[in-house]
């Protein structure tokens, strides 16, 4: 198998994991980035309050998000780009609850994704007094970019994979995960949900 997998990034509003504003994504075939994208998205109503130490972090303003897409409105276009990859987040628990969350707060159903986090390979793959996006970046080679804007976050994380991957000698993220003892997980569907809720 090649080493394909899509790269995914979120920025939210505000303290509230459903308050997605931004989402970049990058898609990589065959151990390349050969598609990446990024938008802004109006967030779930009931959680669309832009917090300031948000705002100072990745400086999208609500004025910017009203005439974005809803969460609802945007989901097919993202779940279009990243298709039945494996997915991969930088702190992937993160981002994965972002999407589960906006999808609960909005009544859809978050696809079943089994995904990947680029901290756990960072971890094993390099030696590094922090594994903060930009280092781990930048020991991978990918240097210079605009820390959370979500594209180029995605696309940090996506030169992660690929570089742990070469220094590995792993064909697939799926083989990168067995040989450095990372996990991928997978996004429970709905009625695992709900009956883990149920207990």
């Amino acid at each position: 198998m090649p080493l394909d997998f899509t790269a995914i990034d979120f920025e939210t509003a505000n303290s509230s994991s459903a308050s997605a504003c931004s989402v970049g994504l990058a898609r990589v075939r065959d151990g390349r980035v050969v598609a990446s994208e990024g938008w802004l998205i109006r967030p779930p109503a009931g959680h669309d309050r832009f917090f300031e130490v948000n705002v100072g972090i990745h400086g999208i303003r609500p004025e910017q998000v009203v005439a974005a897409d809803s969460w609802a409105d945007q989901f097919p276009r993202l779940t279009a780009f990243a298709g039945d990859d494996v997915l991969v987040a930088h702190n992937a628990g993160f981002d994965m609850r972002v999407l589960r969350s906006a999808c609960e707060a909005t009544a859809l159903t978050a696809p079943p994704a089994r995904y990947l986090c680029s901290v756990q390979v960072a971890r094993k793959s390099y030696d590094l007094p922090s594994y903060r996006l930009p280092m781990a970046a930048a020991a991978a080679g990918h240097l210079d970019f605009a820390h959370h804007d979500a594209t180029a976050d995605a696309l940090a994380c996506a030169q992660i994979i690929i570089d742990s991957a070469r220094r590995a000698g792993a064909s697939d993220v799926v083989k990168l995960a067995m040989l450095l003892g990372v996990r991928i997980s997978q996004i429970p569907v709905a009625e695992q949900v709900a009956e883990l809720a149920a207990f």
